[in-house]
């Protein structure tokens, strides 16, 4: 396909590119300032800061596969979607009111609600917007546009502060505006589009009809999320990486800008990547991407001044750039149309269920046998991950 044509993205891809930079932009607003807004105005334990997010991730992994499943069965991609970011923006004025941690806690478990019910349906809608093609081009342009949100958050939150310091109750206020921007977006912008599974209809939901839809799941598909199971294991918390900074002499008040940095390096690449992986083949892009993250952890166990922690940032923006558009582009290709629900909540289940372990391990490992071996641990474990992807390849091949 000419290269004008590649570039061309359908318009539902662009609005839903949108509707995720806004409303990223009102929770990264809100995000970075949790921690400090428990502990400083709360008074809420750091233990309880773990708690909060711990059961929040948990609860929007579990929700993704549930979430994803009911799409396919209903055929209503669009309003779960719309529902998912409803429930999410409903909560950013409340968290300007809060009184006690609790009340935190319970917001963020509905956010995470509203994102666990959001994810698979939306990806869903990306997949049947765009052709085989243009899926990377398109994956990758929306992951930008989400890094980019979370660029424009926190200095936004900045620039709050620098005006109104410390009145964070004033940051989650205005957090609200860009979430209701972003349902008049989607809601105006996109069409239902696809239809309810043939499945015949059940009297009942059971975890068992869901591991059932699973299973039923192309085996090359299910090659695929063990790889990803096995890589997010490797893939810890980016928390280690920024004590691994301070620790490397990277000054405590440009740690900030250092995330910021990140997501810069992420958003300018990930439409790139996307488009790599058109070009090149999913499974290439994914294999490149995971090799470059394997680098990075390793070199993570031996740096040792603050320009290599920025250097090895940097490098580690580009493993997203390679991966994100790629990953998600790669399971509407292995799985049907009409399973493409479930497809993706069984794909951000198995990531989130890998995420606690990875973090729980990672720190074991760190606390015991030393930081060097946490991060070489870390490596080791993405390079298993990149050999099992030719399960993958054989399993397409049959």
């Amino acid at each position: 396909m000419a290269t004008a044509a590649r570039r061309r993205l359908p318009r539902p891809v662009v609005v839903l590119g949108i509707v995720s930079l806004l409303n990223d932009v009102s929770s990264d607003m809100i995000y970075p300032l949790m921690p400090f807004f428990l502990r400083e105005q709360l008074k809420a334990s750091v233990a309880f800061v773990g708690l909060v997010e711990g059961i929040a991730e948990t609860t929007a992994s579990l929700l993704k596969l549930f979430s994803g499943w009911l799409s396919d069965r209903l055929g209503r991609h669009k309003t779960l979607t719309f529902l998912g970011y409803t429930l999410s923006g409903a909560t950013r004025p409340l968290m300007a009111v809060v009184t006690a941690a609790w009340q935190v806690l319970a917001l963020r478990f509905v956010d995470r609600i509203g994102k666990g019910i959001r994810t698979a349906p939306r990806d869903a809608l990306l997949a049947s917007a765009c052709d085989e093609v243009t899926r990377g081009f398109a994956f990758g342009f929306h992951r930008a546009m989400d890094n980019f949100g979370a660029v424009i958050g926190p200095l936004l939150a900045s620039a709050v502060l620098f005006v109104a310091p410390s009145n964070y109750r004033l940051v989650f206020a205005l957090a609200a505006v860009p979430a209701l921007l972003s349902l008049g977006v989607l809601w105006l912008g996109v069409s239902e589009t696809t239809q309810p599974s043939s499945s015949p209809p059940s009297s009942a939901l059971s975890l068992r009809q869901i591991g059932q839809g699973v299973k039923e799941l192309p085996s090359a598909f299910r090659w695929y999320l063990a790889s990803v199971l096995l890589f997010t294991l490797s893939n810890s918390s980016d928390a280690f990486l920024l004590l691994r900074a301070k620790s490397c002499g990277v000054a405590e008040e440009t740690i900030p800008l250092l995330w910021t940095w990140l997501h810069i390096v992420k958003s300018g690449t990930t439409t790139h990547g996307g488009l790599l992986s058109d070009r090149i083949g999913r499974l290439n892009a994914i294999r490149l991407g995971w090799l470059v993250y394997a680098g990075v952890y390793a070199s993570f166990a031996f740096l040792q001044s603050a320009w290599q922690v920025w250097l090895a940032f940097t490098v580690y923006g580009l493993y997203f750039g390679l991966t994100e558009g790629a990953e998600r582009a790669l399971v509407a290709d292995l799985v049907p149309t009409e399973r493409r629900g479930i497809g993706y909540g069984a794909f951000h289940f198995v990531v989130g269920a890998g995420m606690l372990p990875a973090s729980v391990l990672f720190g074991v490992l760190w606390d015991v046998w030393g930081v060097k071996a946490a991060f070489l641990w870390g490596a080791a474990l993405a390079l298993a991950a990149m050999l099992l992807l030719s399960g993958v390849a054989k399993a397409t091949t049959r």
